[in-house]
């Protein structure tokens, strides 16, 4: 992508083809997903028994689908968008508009909360440039408005759960039924419940929703991006992966915190 920058129909060409490309893999995965399988790849153990690990499974393979699909059409949308307004920098938006797509395969993928947490971090980065990619000082105060809360939710939030967790459990594996069912009492299960919903900021759960409109001074596929393609639909996914997979169903009615919560969704 890179190299690309003296050259745009090449530019365009090489992220239009990478979408379709992507979209095509992922669709293959659905016929060994629909017989049973879930295929699976260790990246990395930089933490001894904690992985940068990946699982296909049918849930993380439903948002794949939908988000590399929707990347198509932005895409599409977005060469459009930045030749007709003669924007700057555009190999720059289309290098990070692909880092922030690959950081969401990672989301949908994960196969355990460690390395959910890496790729939402990496998310939030990558989509960092993108927010303040006009470089004018309403752009740059949006920029800080949404790093400063979807970094601070995370760490003081998401992580001090993803530790909280691992020490009741010994584990961050996801597992059918949750990793947490008989290891913690009701009060506890809440408050964990409560800690995962507010550290996944993405998910625009009130009182940390101001990053959405903070980050609206960006350019139009940006806003599609953040919106259709990867940010709040990855916090919702998040939501509910950890929902499925660290709590169970039936774990989670049980807590005092999952009422509360519904009623801290703002319409979007």
């Amino acid at each position: 992508m890179l190299i690309t920058g003296s050259r745009p129909n090449l530019r365009e060409c090489v992220s239009l083809g990478t979408g379709i490309t992507l979209a095509g893999l992922v669709a293959t995965l659905l016929p060994a997903v629909l017989a049973g399988q879930r295929p699976d790849l260790i990246l990395a153990e930089p933490i001894p028994g904690i992985p940068i690990a990946f699982e296909v499974e049918p849930l993380g393979l439903f948002f794949a689908l939908i988000a590399s699909a929707l990347w198509v059409v932005t895409t599409l949308y977005s060469i459009g968008y930045m030749r007709g307004h003669g924007e700057t920098n555009q190999t720059r938006f289309y290098a990070f508009f692909a880092v922030a797509i690959g950081s969401t395969m990672g989301i949908a993928f994960s196969q355990n909360l460690f390395t959910l947490f890496v790729f939402y971090e990496l998310l939030t980065l990558s989509t960092y440039p993108l927010v303040t990619h006009t470089g004018t000082q309403e752009a740059k105060q949006g920029g800080r408005v949404y790093l400063g809360i979807l970094l601070s939710t995370s760490i003081v939030f998401f992580l001090l759960a993803i530790v909280w967790t691992w020490t009741i459990t010994g584990t961050t594996d996801f597992r059918v039924g949750g990793i947490l069912a008989g290891k913690a009492s009701p009060f506890v299960t809440g408050l964990l419940y409560a800690l995962f919903a507010f550290g996944i900021g993405k998910a625009a759960l009130m009182p940390f929703h101001r990053w959405l409109p903070a980050a609206m001074v960006a350019p139009t596929p940006v806003s599609a991006l953040l919106h259709a393609v990867a940010v709040v639909k990855a916090g919702v996914f998040c939501i509910l992966k950890v929902t499925l997979y660290v709590f169970g169903l039936d774990l989670v009615t049980t807590s005092w915190a999952s009422g509360w919560l519904c009623g801290l969704q703002p319409p979007l």
